[in-house]
């Protein structure tokens, strides 16, 4: 029989991976429907709808196809996520039921890449916005020295504004899940 002991001591589980139990589970409809919402209205979004107006497309035609292609988004999203919100049980564990312990690992690392790639493409937006913003203020941060290889395309500028919005985000990050509930 196995103590408590052998099951922490194993690779199996650990304090990301172990089930949350009912009474530490704090998020509830609203706080998913807002997490989604606020998924679905972000500048990449925005951006989206502004080049499909000068595709030719009408603004409630614009809006209609974003709300139709994030409502399709969210079915695959919702069944996806059912097993945590109803378990307490992250992704990888969910996974583990179709792919095995260690096949698991393979949605999961697809998961994360696609999250990583996605956050890249946001971080690289938020920061360029916070650009334009600042050199209203500041003109000089257009003309500052460059410190980037020519071939990495980056101008010094666009790429300080870029960290300083990735800062931003680790900080959230670090604060945890519960930071973006509230």
């Amino acid at each position: 029989m196995s103590t408590e002991k052998d099951i922490k001591n194993t690779s199996l589980i650990n304090d990301d991976l172990a089930p949350i139990s009912q009474e530490k589970r704090k998020w509830g409809t609203w706080n998913y429907a807002a997490l989604w919402i606020s998924m679905s209205l972000c500048i990449p979004t925005y951006m989206l709808a502004s080049s499909l107006i000068d595709g030719g497309m009408n603004w409630w035609q614009a809006i209609l196809t974003i709300f139709l292609g994030n409502s399709i988004v969210l079915i695959p999203m919702i069944l996806n996520g059912h097993a945590g919100a109803k378990y307490g049980i992250p992704f990888p564990v969910f996974a583990r039921a179709s792919f095995g312990v260690r096949g698991a690992n393979i949605p999961a690392m697809l998961r994360a890449i696609v999250a990583c790639g996605w956050f890249g493409i946001q971080t690289w937006i938020g920061g360029y916005a916070i650009y334009q913003m600042l050199r209203l203020w500041i003109p000089s941060l257009e003309t500052l020295p460059k410190i980037f290889p020519a071939w990495s395309g980056l101008t010094t500028g666009p790429a300080i504004c870029f960290f300083l919005f990735w800062l931003l985000n680790m900080f959230i990050v670090y604060l945890g899940v519960e930071s973006i509930r509230k």
